[in-house]
């Protein structure tokens, strides 16, 4: 397949590019071009580092005089400041200056986290997102958001910090468990609703060529994501209005996650029972018909994800849901769909959020 690259454009020098393709990973013009250091810093987990954590080490040390890895705990429950904190002492005991570059080796976890780590060490290093599952490579290693979780809330904690590069090597697909990959689909579903009904098409034509890992198929997917998060994040870097639409299915996503405790679900899991939630809410609204609500619960279908949210209690989803960040002044703020291919972040009234999580036999 041919490789792809898109630009992100941001002010004032950060702007970046995703490289997308196979075989990536092993290419030394992958790491070419990235800033000059004496050391780098690879951060994985036990599931990734052993497939590819000394690849990136053999490629990366053509350009640094040395590279070393921490290997993080697996799982969403391990996004949190002991962690964090593995990172920081790496870099605090091994007396790593500002210019390291921190490497993240992983899915959205290892991405989150390691860039946070960047962010707040010395108060700024460079760092490169490798994600390894498509859910990393369609969203979470694109646009700067960096995180930890706190038990009240999901990505609570963090901060906007762009990475100098974004490396998507589709080979590293390969190994991902067959759950993860549907998990990250709904990472892909969510971009057609809300910016490209013709993207949305383009799924529901190709959806078995995904899930059967086709390389081609997924080249586009993962390009035409990237793409979309791209003019979004150049429009509205630090989600003052425009960006908030990416958010489609994450403010109950989010809420089940929590609810049931983080690693429960997988976070396209509860994402795809988000949009469906949402899209219901857009058509108790009036924004949406019927029709178009039946037709994203089959793609979410389709693609092996759930559609029935765990029975948590109204109160207890509402109670999530309000520490959700695009809350306001304790209002629940939801990102609906304005009919497809258009969304907007609304303002909805508790009782209507209650009618929806009952008719899904979630309250």
């Amino acid at each position: 397949m041919s490789r792809s690259l898109v630009p992100i454009a941001l002010p004032d020098g950060r702007s970046y590019d995703i490289r997308i393709g196979a075989g990536l990973l092993g290419e030394s013009a992958s790491w070419q071009g990235l800033p000059r250091a004496a050391a780098a810093l690879i951060v994985s987990n036990t599931t990734v580092a052993p497939l590819y954590a000394e690849r990136l080490r053999a490629q990366l040390l053509a350009h640094y005089l040395r590279v070393d890895v921490v290997v993080l705990p697996d799982g969403e429950q391990h996004k949190d400041w002991a962690s964090l904190n593995t990172i920081i002492d790496h870099l605090l005991g091994q007396a790593l200056d500002r210019k390291t570059v921190l490497f993240a080796l992983g899915g959205g976890v290892i991405g989150d986290m390691t860039g946070f780590a960047a962010a707040i060490y010395m108060r700024g290093v460079p760092f490169v997102q490798v994600p390894t599952t498509l859910l990393a490579q369609v969203d979470s290693s694109v646009g700067g958001k960096t995180a930890i979780n706190h038990p009240l809330g999901k990505n609570m904690l963090g901060a906007f910090y762009q990475p100098e590069r974004v490396i998507a090597d589709l080979d590293t697909l390969d190994t991902l468990p067959d759950r993860e990959l549907r998990a990250g689909l709904a990472e892909i579903i969510k971009y057609g609703p809300i910016a490209d009904v013709g993207f949305l098409c383009w799924l529901e034509d190709n959806l078995h060529a995904l899930l059967e890992r086709d390389k081609t198929v997924l080249g586009y997917a993962v390009q035409r994501s990237c793409e979309i998060k791209a003019e979004v994040v150049a429009a509205d870097e630090r989600e003052q209005g425009l960006r908030a639409i990416l958010n489609f299915g994450h403010t109950l996503g989010h809420a089940i996650e929590a609810g049931l405790g983080y690693g429960a679900w997988l976070h396209g899991e509860a994402v795809a029972c988000g949009m469906l939630l949402a899209a219901d809410l857009s058509q108790r609204q009036g924004l949406l018909n019927e029709q178009a609500v039946l037709r994203l619960r089959t793609l979410i279908e389709r693609a092996g994800l759930p559609v029935q949210p765990p029975r948590l209690g109204a109160e207890r989803y509402l109670q999530l849901m309000r520490v959700d960040k695009k809350a306001e002044a304790g209002a629940i703020r939801f990102v609906l769909i304005e009919g497809l291919g258009q969304a907007g972040l609304h303002a909805v009234p508790d009782e209507l959020i209650v009618a929806t999580l009952e008719a899904h036999g979630a309250a």
